[in-house]
């Protein structure tokens, strides 16, 4: 279940960076679309970032080392 959480969130961060590509593309700075876009791939990486971590302190999710 865990996985999947990270996967939708990174799926959801790669279309907003796409939405933002687009935007910038099209609307050719006349409107601020792609501001908002960037601004949320930047939130939910955030909040991603956040949620891994605080799986790890909660212990749900269970980080390996490399071992060499």
């Amino acid at each position: 279940m865990e996985k999947l959480l990270i996967i939708a969130f990174i799926l959801l961060i790669l279309w907003n960076l796409g939405a933002g590509l687009y935007y910038m593309m099209v609307d050719k700075g006349k409107t601020d679309r792609t501001v908002k876009s960037l601004s949320w791939r930047i939130g939910l990486s955030v909040l991603l970032i956040l949620l891994v971590i605080a799986g790890i302190l909660t212990g749900v999710i269970k980080p390996h080392g490399i071992h060499g």
